[in-house]
C-alpha cells in the first residue's frame, strides 16, 4: 500500500511561509498542486514601547525548524516518503530588518517588524533632504519615504544600537529581511551560510534600484548605510544553497519572494492587469503590469513582482498596502479581551449583521495607501448606549473591507481598467461574512481559491520550477486549474456607497492625532 501511495505522489516540494504572526511549512505535490501537510505556529510580537513592534530573530528560526520536523512526522504518519521533498522555497513578510554577527551568528537586536513606527522622526529628518522636484527616493525604488520600509529602521539600529554600529566598524554585521536571515541560517550559518536575498525582498528595503536590479549607491549614501552588509541579490527561482540540518538536510532552497509576490505567483497572476488581494496581518492588493513599471498617481507603490530564474525578465506590480486587516483581530482577542479565538470573531458579527452605524478605523500603524499619513491612529466613533462588542466585531470586518475599497479605487484609477472582480486569499478568506461584505463594499464579485494557502504555494512553484530542480512547469497549459468560491454583491450599490462615503468621512477623523517628539528617541 505505501509503495504504491509513493509512487503515484511523484516529486513534492516544500515551502517555509514565515508571516508576521505565524510560521508555516506546507508541502506541495509538483504536479497537481495539492497540498499534504502542513505545520503551524504562531510568533510572539513585542510592544516595548508605543508604536514599537519586534520580533525575535531566533525565535522565528526555531519555528521554521519546528514546523518542517512536525509536517515531516505528519507525512511519514501519511506514508509518505520525505526523500520525495525535492526542493523548499522561501516566502517572507517583508520589510522586518534583522541586523546578525556572521562570526557568532547572534542577531544584534530584535528584529525591527514592517509595522514599527520608531523611525518617524528619521523619515521626517531624510524627508527635508529630497529636494521638492526631484523625488530620486520614489523614481528608483518607486517607493515613499516612510517608517514601513527597511532603510529607515536599518539606519535608526546604526544609530542607536551600540552592537550593530560596533559590529559593522569591525566588519562582522550582516543586514537582511526575514527571508536573507532565514537562507543564511539554514545554509550553514556560521559555517559558510549563503547571505543573499532575492529581487522582491530586495525592492522593499528603499536601497534598491528596481530599473537596474541592483543595490544603488546614491541610495545607500543617501541613507549613509555601507553597502558591505548588504546580502548578494538574485533572481525568485534558483538554487541558492542546500539545507544544512534538520529532517530536510541536502534538499535545495531555490525560491524566494516576499510574502505579496509569492501570493501573486501561487495566484497565478502572470499576465498583464491580473491582481489579487491577500488578508493576513495587513492587506496587499497587487496588480501585474507586466515588464513596465508603472508609477501611481493615487498613494500604490510600485514593485517588483517576480524574476523567475537568472535569465528570465523581470515584472512589476502595483501594490495596495493597508498596514492592519488581522492585525485588528489579533488586537480584539490579545488587548480588549472580547474574543478567545480569531476565529470568533464571525460568531459575533453574525449575532448582529450591522456595525449600527459604529466605525472603526484601525490605524494603529498611520495610515498607508492611499494615504500615507503617519500621524493617524486607531478610532471607533458612532458609538451609542445600544453599541455592543457584536456591532464592534462587525466593524473591524467593515473596516478591512473598506479599507481594501480605497485601494481598488486606487487601482482602478491608476490602471485605467476597473477590475471586474477581486481574486482573495490568506487566512482571514475563510470567513464567509468577510467575504460576502467585501463583495458588498466594492460591489465586485469576490472571488477565492478553495486552497488559501496561496502565499506558500506561490514559494513553491519558484522553487520547483528553478532551474536545477525542474520539477514543477510554470508553462500555463501545465498549471493546474483551481476551484473557486464565489461572493456577489448582495445589497443595491446606493446602499454600498453611503456606508463608503461614511467610512471616509471617519479615517478623515482619524489624522493629525500625534506629533513626533513624542515617540523615536534612543533605545531603553
Amino acid at each position: 500500500m505505501a509503495a504504491t501511495k509513493k509512487a503515484v505522489l511523484g516529486p513534492l516540494v516544500g515551502a517555509v511561509d514565515q508571516g508576521t504572526s505565524s510560521t508555516r511549512f506546507l508541502v506541495f505535490n509538483s504536479k497537481t498542486a495539492e497540498l499534504l501537510s502542513h505545520h503551524q505556529v504562531e510568533i510572539k510580537q513585542e510592544f516595548p514601547r508605543e508604536g514599537w513592534v519586534e520580533q525575535d530573530p531566533k525565535e522565528i528560526l526555531m519555528s521554521v525548524y519546528e514546523c518542517i520536523e512536525k509536517t515531516c512526522e505528519k507525512l511519514e504518519q501519511l506514508n509518505i516518503d520525505i526523500s520525495n521533498i525535492k526542493a523548499i522555497g522561501v516566502s517572507n513578510q517583508r520589510e522586518t530588518t534583522v541586523v546578525w554577527d556572521k562570526i557568532t551568528g547572534e542577531p544584534l537586536y530584535n528584529a525591527v517588524v514592517w509595522l514599527d513606527l520608531r523611525t518617524q522622526s528619521t523619515v521626517e529628518h531624510l524627508s527635508k533632504r529630497i529636494p521638492g522636484n526631484n523625488n530620486f527616493v520614489k523614481s528608483k525604488t518607486g517607493l515613499p519615504l516612510s517608517t514601513y520600509f527597511s532603510a529607515v529602521k536599518l539606519r535608526w539600529l546604526l544609530d542607536n544600537v551600540k552592537k550593530v554600529q560596533k559590529a559593522v566598524e569591525e566588519d562582522r554585521a550582516l543586514f537582511g529581511t526575514i527571508d536573507s536571515w532565514l537562507i543564511w541560517c539554514l545554509t550553514g550559518g556560521t559555517n559558510g551560510g549563503v547571505h543573499c536575498t532575492d529581487v522582491t525582498n530586495a525592492s522593499r528595503t528603499m536601497l534598491f534600484n528596481i530599473h537596474s536590479l541592483e543595490w544603488d549607491k546614491e541610495l545607500c549614501e543617501f541613507f549613509e548605510i555601507p553597502m558591505k552588509i548588504l546580502p548578494n541579490v538574485r533572481s525568485s527561482s534558483e538554487i541558492y544553497g542546500l539545507m544544512k540540518a534538520g529532517a530536510l538536510e541536502g534538499v535545495p532552497i531555490s525560491g524566494c519572494l516576499g510574502d505579496q509576490s509569492a501570493a501573486l505567483v501561487g495566484q497565478m497572476c502572470f499576465r498583464d492587469g491580473q491582481a489579487k488581494n491577500t488578508y493576513g496581518t495587513g492587506c496587499f492588493l497587487l496588480c501585474n503590469t507586466g515588464r513596465k513599471c508603472v508609477f501611481s498617481e493615487h498613494g500604490l507603490l510600485t514593485t517588483v513582482a517576480y524574476k523567475l530564474g537568472r535569465d528570465k525578465p523581470v515584472y512589476y506590480a502595483l501594490e495596495g498596502s493597508v498596514a492592519i486587516a488581522g492585525a485588528v483581530i489579533r488586537w480584539l482577542r490579545d488587548n480588549l479581551g472580547i474574543i478567545n479565538s480569531s476565529d470568533e470573531i464571525e460568531k459575533l458579527a453574525k449575532e448582529v449583521g450591522t456595525s449600527y452605524g459604529c466605525y472603526f478605523v484601525p490605524a494603529f500603524s498611520g495610515l498607508y495607501a492611499p494615504y500615507w499619513e503617519p500621524s493617524a491612529r486607531g478610532i471607533i466613533c458612532g458609538l451609542t448606549q445600544f453599541t455592543n462588542k457584536c456591532h464592534i466585531a462587525f466593524a473591524a470586518l467593515e473596516a478591512v473591507c473598506f479599507q481594501t475599497r480605497e485601494i481598488l479605487d486606487a487601482m482602478n484609477r491608476d490602471c485605467g481598467i476597473p477590475l471586474s472582480h477581486l481574486q482573495v486569499d490568506g487566512g482571514m478568506t475563510n470567513n464567509k461574512i468577510l467575504m460576502q461584505l467585501q463583495a458588498d463594499i466594492l460591489y465586485i464579485p469576490v472571488v477565492k481559491p478553495s486552497m488559501p494557502e496561496t502565499t506558500a504555494l506561490g514559494a513553491a512553484m519558484a522553487a520547483g520550477a528553478a532551474e536545477g530542480v525542474g520539477v514543477w512547469s510554470l508553462e500555463p497549459e501545465d498549471l493546474s486549474a483551481v476551484t473557486m468560491e464565489r461572493f456577489e454583491p448582495q445589497i443595491n450599490a446606493e446602499e454600498s456607497e453611503i456606508r463608503y462615503s461614511t467610512w471616509k468621512k471617519a479615517v478623515m477623523k482619524s489624522m493629525g492625532w500625534v506629533t513626533t517628539e513624542s515617540s523615536g528617541s534612543g533605545v531603553p
